[in-house]
């Protein structure tokens, strides 16, 4: 092999060593925290994973509000409450072994049909390997009324892999 091909097969190579991807979706429950905990403990410390800490929340509707003001400002609320949050989860990650650069994190507030279609639309965008939820125990009819997060990422449509955390 010449020295141009021989670099060339090097670099080509070098793209199946690229960092694996995992999207951890988040919200203020204790199981999305045990979900969180289960990734430190389980890949902490290894090379070769990058993290993206995710939290969707739906724009609310205008009903909800009696002004547009008050509808601005409930929403600036819940993205600061929300990066406080993912902030103080990521650096639970960097304790647990893994890099800074590759932790990072993601607000979502975007009007959507379901969370778990919001969650697979950033997991599409992002190229990630594999999403990491908490599953949340709701009754029958809870299930039925609200629907289910993890049920909807179990039964749609992915090309990653799943991880659900009880």
């Amino acid at each position: 092999m010449k020295t141009n091909e021989k670099a060339a097969h090097i670099q080509r190579g070098s793209k199946k060593n690229k960092d694996r991807h995992i999207l951890i979706a988040l919200d203020n429950s204790e199981n999305a925290k045990r979900a969180l905990l289960y990734v430190a403990d389980f890949l902490g410390g290894y090379r070769g994973y990058r993290v993206t800490l995710l939290r969707v929340f739906p724009k609310p509707s205008k009903d909800f509000f009696e002004t547009d003001k008050e509808r601005v400002l409930w929403t600036e609320d819940e993205f600061y409450k929300a990066k406080q949050m993912l902030e103080k989860y990521r650096s639970i990650l960097i304790q647990a072994g893994f890099q800074k650069d590759k932790v990072v994190s993601r607000v979502s507030v975007k009007q959507c049909s379901s969370i778990a279609e919001s969650i697979l639309d950033e997991q599409k965008e992002l190229g990630c390997c594999t999403v990491v939820v908490g599953r949340r125990t709701l009754s029958r009819k809870e299930e039925f009324l609200f629907g289910s997060t993890t049920n909807k990422l179990l039964h749609s449509e992915k090309r990653c892999a799943l991880w659900i955390i009880e």
